[in-house]
């Protein structure tokens, strides 16, 4: 029990990486809240918390939006008197061409998954400035260094500024004792992704097991990750064992791309 009497937010908690790293979390010993813009999916991962015996707490929550960023962390510390851990795990894509990307995609994408991730980082900062203590895992992708088979260029870019922003936050939050690192999945067999499979096989007449084998061809291992590779990772840089980790982009790609 690593993480016993750590306190966490998991942000797109609901589903998916965010759905496992919660329940990782809670089996490392931490009491997590649950952050999704789904209510429903967020009390299902809280749920899954709670029958592990971690408190638990679901909140509902955009994370392209600030005042809902800054609820989000004070119903933690009101439930959990802290937030030792933030996991900025919420994301949003679609499968496009970049000469069919539009200025709705821009901006849809990046308020989650640049913006998001930047503001719930600096709030939380706050909260671990004064204790002088504080682990933050930013989910970043292998699309943000320059994987081709990324679901498009607009993503990449937000993925991008991930990575640019944790070396920079890490340096900057480092004489206040705060580490900040990334986790850049691979090819993670998520609801998502599993939408983006069934659209490319129905456009090409193939079937999904196709298209399932076409992307792990080139991974050198063969095979996607799970959710809970991912969430594995970011145990790992939440606990003590990574104390004197910071500012590093962590792939778990099955070796898809170089570090």
């Amino acid at each position: 029990m690593q993480l016993e009497g750590k306190s966490a937010i998991v942000t797109g908690a609901g589903q998916g990486i965010g759905r496992a790293a919660a329940v990782a979390l809670a089996k490392a010993g931490a009491s997590v809240a649950c952050v999704d813009i789904n209510p429903t999916t967020a009390r299902e991962a809280a749920a899954e918390v709670e029958a592990l015996g971690r408190k638990s707490l679901a909140i509902a929550a955009d994370l392209g939006s600030l005042p809902d960023i800054d609820r989000m962390v004070q119903e933690t510390v009101a439930a959990f008197g802290a937030v030792d851990i933030l996991v900025n795990n919420a994301g949003v894509t679609r499968r496009a061409y970049i000469m069919d990307l539009t200025e709705e995609d821009w901006d849809r994408i990046h308020r989650v998954n640049a913006k998001g991730v930047f503001f719930a980082l600096q709030r939380v900062a706050r909260e671990m400035i004064p204790r002088r203590s504080g682990m933050i895992v930013n989910v970043a992708s292998v699309a943000g260094k320059g994987f081709p088979g990324t679901s498009n260029a607009v993503y990449a870019a937000s993925k991008g500024a991930v990575i640019a922003m944790t070396f920079t936050a890490a340096q900057q939050l480092a004489p206040h004792n705060i580490n900040v690192n990334a986790v850049c999945p691979g090819i993670v067999r998520t609801a998502i992704v599993d939408d983006m499979f069934r659209t490319m096989a129905q456009k090409e007449g193939v079937s999904i097991a196709e298209i399932e084998q076409r992307a792990v061809a080139g991974v050198p291992l063969k095979r996607a990750n799970d959710p809970s590779h991912i969430a594995d990772a970011i145990v790992f840089l939440a606990s003590p064992a990574a104390i004197n980790i910071t500012g590093q982009t962590l792939n778990v790609d099955g070796g898809l791309i170089p570090g």
